[in-house]
């Protein structure tokens, strides 16, 4: 996503070329149906003027959501849709999140240009590193390190032993002159990083090696990610999360993630603009951050549930 001050007339960018275009590379769409755990909700609301981007899911049917309005990290049950703020922000934006087998939530600041680690369960804020980037979007956890992009910079931050390490990206890697880079995941092979570029030949996947940053373009066979936002690797099953579109694209990886076969779109009209994803029984969670409409301290928020391919 983009700075505050940025969100809204970038996010209103979105032709209806690009979105048939994605549909029709993909095969056409997959409408999201009813899931397994019927009994739990598979629609809860988030605070009113929240803003959320990230979500995370640990080893608990809890979802954590990461507010850009005041940097808040909500959590939520699964079960219920009942929740609660349990990390104060302190007024700077929380974009994405991963949260440790450990309890600790990685925090991207987004503007702030920080990294933030909290605790779970007191809610502290254990460490606070500044990365002097410009925007610090998203965050995948792999074991030793917590990797990061930067929107506006072609860089990675790479947070190991408590220090934050700059990999610059090279290669196929091209920074467009707004906001680029987004998502981030692991390979299935997990040698590798993924991280979404909606800037390279209209939008994709690089594959980034993460001792050099040396990065190599994904075949996605023809599809395109211009509005690629959150990535979520199950197996070899990638869901890539096309924001604007109200989308889920989904593709097939090879073990090295160089390339990927595109299988379905997932669409569902309960969908207003969600941004990121993550899984828990069978079902894909995401957060609808609404970014077509002006943000006010009572614009309601909500999160989805559809079915995983």
């Amino acid at each position: 996503m983009a700075p505050a001050d940025r969100s809204f007339a970038r996010r209103t960018l979105l032709t209806a070329t690009a979105a048939l275009t994605g549909a029709a590379l993909l095969g056409g769409t997959a409408q999201a149906a009813g899931t397994r755990h019927t009994a739990w909700p598979a629609q809860f609301p988030l605070p009113d003027g929240f803003q959320p981007e990230g979500i995370t899911i640990g080893s608990k049917p809890y979802g954590y959501f990461g507010s850009l309005a005041n940097g808040d990290v909500y959590r939520a049950s699964l079960a219920t849709g009942q929740g609660r703020v349990v990390v104060k922000g302190a007024g700077r934006p929380t974009v994405g999140l991963k949260i440790d087998r450990h309890g600790r939530l990685f925090l991207a600041g987004g503007a702030s240009g920080e990294i933030r680690v909290a605790d779970a369960r007191s809610g502290e804020t254990e460490q606070v590193y500044a990365t002097g980037g410009t925007f610090v979007n998203d965050v995948v956890l792999t074991p030793g390190a917590a990797w990061f992009t930067d929107s506006f910079k072609p860089v990675l931050y790479k947070l190991a032993k408590g220090a934050v390490t700059t990999v610059p990206l090279s290669g196929d890697w091209q920074q467009g002159p707004d906001f680029t880079a987004n998502g981030i995941e692991r390979t299935p092979d997990g040698r590798a990083l993924l991280v979404v570029n909606g800037y390279a030949n209209g939008g994709g996947l690089m594959r980034v090696d993460p001792r050099t940053g040396a990065a190599r373009a994904v075949d996605l066979g023809g599809a395109k990610l211009p509005n690629g936002d959150g990535l979520l690797l199950l197996g070899r099953i990638l869901y890539a999360v096309q924001q604007q579109q109200n989308a889920i694209d989904v593709f097939r990886l090879n073990d090295a993630g160089t390339r990927g076969t595109a299988l379905t779109r997932i669409t569902d009209p309960r969908f207003r603009i969600p941004t990121t994803v993550a899984a828990w029984g069978g079902r894909l969670y995401l957060p609808n951050a609404r970014f077509d409409v002006e943000p006010t301290p009572t614009t309601d928020y909500d999160v989805v549930a559809v079915d995983q391919v």
